[in-house]
């Protein structure tokens, strides 16, 4: 535990001083993060949370990474969101940058910087003082939206014919939207988060389960297609399984667990596939150390979000790398434990190495 511990840490001080931005600004995580009605925070804010929601006033700017993020008081500076939902009530007072499923902004909102936005759909009721430019399956203006900017969109719209737009009206099938396009989100931050996060997560799997983290990084690298099959595989029949198992009254709570140990399982891969990339990398130049290619795994990765078309490609194939071989791997351990114990039960003589004990 005493070696952990300062291994972790060691890995925790390497990543925070790649992190010079992070330090000069509040950080706020947790089940809930709320800045309540009242209360003025002084500089940037960096939260993440499961709901992130601000009522008073963050005099810098907000980053915020979530299932869901509110803005109903005032931000005097941008505002960066990646959640599930993201709504915007009340001013901010310079850009809005959002990812999601949903945006909206509504009737009280007053944004006077641009907006730019990449969602499912997007319901924007309120003000824009600046430029808009928005992606989405659907996008829907209300009679008091107001864009004082030129509009620029990819995906169908309704209410062009009420809504106030003072600028120039552009469709574009090509707007990029995410990182690589014509606006990155998540910026800069959410990669480096990211990468902390991957960078501690492995460290931890290294760390704990030294062998099996071993043995996936072999398994992949020795068959890749073969490996890469087995995730692709894995990943299909699963969710079709559980499924099937959430019709029937009896197997819905396996089909509850089954999708939580399964996003568990899906989320190590990532990571796996991440140390497995380092590891041939590393492999190349004649070089074996599982730190340095858990550190070199997670920086490709996030390096690949400068190349568009290559990015998405490269992470699929890694995360399926990863995953199929951690699968692999843990398939291969319950069969041996399950031959072991057969054969123990039909010779109770024989102990679990299949040698008989000494008279």
């Amino acid at each position: 535990m005493r070696r952990t511990a300062i291994a972790l840490g060691v890995v925790l001080l390497v990543v925070l001083s790649v992190m010079p931005g992070v330090a000069a600004a509040a950080t706020r995580s947790g089940e809930t993060v709320v800045v309540e009605e009242g209360e003025t925070i002084d500089e940037d804010l960096q939260a993440f949370g499961g709901t992130v929601v601000v009522r008073g006033t963050v005099e810098g700017d907000l980053q915020a990474f979530g299932g869901s993020v509110l803005v109903a008081g005032t931000v005097e500076g941008d505002v960066e969101a990646t959640a599930g939902t993201v709504r915007i009530g009340g001013t901010v007072g310079g850009d809005v940058s959002a990812a999601g499923g949903s945006l909206t902004v509504g009737e009280d909102a007053r944004i006077n910087g641009t907006l730019e936005a990449g969602a499912g759909n997007i319901v924007l009721s309120g003000t824009v003082l600046g430029d808009a430019r928005l992606g989405a399956d659907t996008i829907t203006l209300g009679e008091n939206a107001r864009i004082a900017g030129d509009f620029v969109y990819d995906g169908d719209v309704t209410g062009l014919d009420r809504a106030t737009i003072d600028g120039t009206i552009t469709q574009r099938d090509d707007l990029g939207v995410g990182p690589g396009g014509d606006f990155a989100i998540p910026g800069v931050f959410f990669t480096i988060y990211g990468m902390a996060v991957a960078v501690l997560f492995g460290a931890v799997l290294l760390l704990v389960f030294p062998g099996l983290s071993g043995d996936v990084a072999e398994r992949a690298t020795a068959d890749p297609l073969r490996t890469g099959g087995i995730g692709l595989l894995t990943l299909v029949t699963v969710p079709v399984v559980l499924v099937a198992l959430a019709i029937t009254i009896v197997g819905i709570p396996l089909a509850l667990a089954g999708t939580l140990a399964f996003a568990l399982l899906a989320w190590v891969g990532t990571i796996y596939g991440r140390f497995v990339l380092g590891s041939w990398l590393l492999s190349l130049a004649d070089v074996e150390n599982r730190w340095a290619a858990l550190l070199l795994g997670v920086f490709v990765v996030a390096l690949l979000r400068l190349i568009p078309v290559v990015d998405p490609l490269v992470r699929l194939a890694v995360f399926l790398l990863g995953f199929g071989a951690l699968v692999a791997v843990l398939a291969d351990g319950y069969r041996d434990r399950r031959g072991r114990r057969e054969r123990r039960d039909r010779s109770p003589d024989v102990d679990d190495s299949g040698a008989e004990p000494a008279d």
